[in-house]
């Protein structure tokens, strides 16, 4: 199936100079300093932005962009530690999804599903340190 032409997309608007409508994620950690660095040793993350005074920053993978802030209670951003568990799933497409694992396992990560080829992608998973999920994988179409 042929994906649209980008004009014709939902949330293009040719007013707008080619602005493109995207989601991002925020992960709320404890310790959010000390998450840069594990998602720089896990995979590579380089620190695009981080607001004045600390606690948010902005990174990116490859070009995927995310974000990471120390959780904050009076604003309800709680962090899986503090809720016991995740509702979300992160999902990295990389290239060598078994070498990006391992790279996250070295880094302090725990394996939860080794990289295996299932339902057209190959895929592991892992949980960081601060309690969330990301599957690490690729198309195999």
């Amino acid at each position: 199936m042929n994906s649209p032409e980008p004009t014709t997309r939902p949330g293009f608007d040719k007013s707008s100079k080619g602005f493109r409508t995207s989601v991002t994620a925020t992960l709320s950690v404890r310790n959010w300093a000390q998450a840069i660095d594990f998602y720089n040793a896990a995979f590579g993350a380089s620190e695009l932005y981080r607001v004045d005074g600390g606690g948010v920053a902005r990174l990116s993978v490859s070009g995927a962009d995310f974000w990471v802030a120390e959780e904050s209670p009076q604003h309800l951003n709680f962090s899986p530690e503090s809720l016991g568990g995740c509702s979300v799933r992160m999902l990295l497409i990389v290239e060598d999804p078994a070498a990006i694992c391992a790279q996250a396992v070295r880094a302090g990560a725990t394996e939860v599903a080794p990289v295996a080829d299932d339902y057209g992608w190959r895929l592991g998973r892992i949980v960081d340190p601060f309690g969330h999920h990301w599957e690490i994988g690729r198309s195999l179409s």
